[in-house]
C-alpha cells in the first residue's frame, strides 16, 4: 500500500487525494460493481414496470429514510472522529467513532426487520427479477456496512491504543473514505430501488 510520501502532490505540496492510493483504486473498483449493478437493475426494470412498480410498493420506504438518517449521521460522526484525531484528542476520536458504529447498528436493526417483514409476505430472491435484485442489491450493500463497522472497529482500536495522531492519520483517512463510500452507495440504492419507477 502507498505511504502518503508516494502520493500524488499538488503544487503547494499538500495531498490530493486522503489516505492511500490502494485505498482509492479499490474504491474505484467497488463503484464500478455497483454501478454495473444499478445498470442492470434500471435496464430490467425498463422491461418490466408493472412487476417492479408492484415490487416497490411492498418495499418500506419508511425504512429506507431511517437507514438514510442512519448512514449518514454516522459518516458526521466519522468526519468529527477524524477532526478530532487532528486535534490529537484521542478519547473523543473514539467516542465519535463509537457512535458512528451505533448509527451503522440502527442501520443492520432496520435493514434485517424489512428483510424479515418481506421474507414473510412470501418473497424471495427467486419470486421475480425485482426481489432478485432488491435482495441481492440490499444484501450486498449491507455486506459492505459490516465491513466498514469491522474497519470502524479496527480504527478505533489503533486510536484508543495511541497509533494514530495528527502527523499519522493516513490509515485512519483510508479507513474513513471507505464508509464514506458505503454510505454514497446507499444514497444512490435507495432512491433507485424504492422511489424512483420506470
Amino acid at each position: 500500500m502507498m505511504t502518503a510520501a508516494e502520493l500524488p502532490h499538488s503544487a503547494t505540496g499538500t495531498k490530493i487525494l486522503p489516505g492511500d492510493f490502494a485505498i482509492w483504486l479499490f474504491i474505484l473498483a467497488e463503484l464500478s460493481v455497483f454501478a454495473l449493478l444499478f445498470l442492470l437493475f434500471a435496464i430490467t426494470r425498463a422491461r418490466f414496470p408493472e412487476m417492479f412498480a408492484n415490487g416497490q410498493a411492498n418495499a418500506s420506504i419508511g425504512a429506507g429514510l431511517i437507514n438514510t438518517v442512519a448512514l449518514l449521521t454516522s459518516s458526521y460522526f466519522v468526519v468529527a472522529a477524524q477532526r478530532a484525531l487532528l486535534n490529537n484528542l484521542r478519547i473523543k476520536t473514539v467516542i465519535n467513532i463509537v457512535l458512528a458504529l451505533a448509527c451503522a447498528c440502527i442501520y443492520l436493526v432496520v435493514k434485517s426487520y424489512e428483510y424479515m417483514h418481506i421474507g414473510g409476505m412470501g418473497f424471495g430472491l427467486s419470486t421475480n427479477d425485482f426481489y432478485f435484485f432488491y435482495f441481492g442489491l440490499t444484501g450486498f450493500h449491507m455486506l459492505h456496512v459490516i465491513l466498514g463497522m469491522l474497519v470502524l472497529i479496527f480504527l478505533s482500536v489503533k486510536v484508543y491504543l495511541g497509533h494514530y495522531h495528527s502527523g499519522r492519520i493516513n490509515e485512519f483517512e483510508s479507513g474513513a473514505c471507505y464508509w464514506h463510500m458505503v454510505d454514497l452507495l446507499w444514497l444512490i440504492l435507495f432512491p433507485l430501488v424504492y422511489v424512483l419507477q420506470g
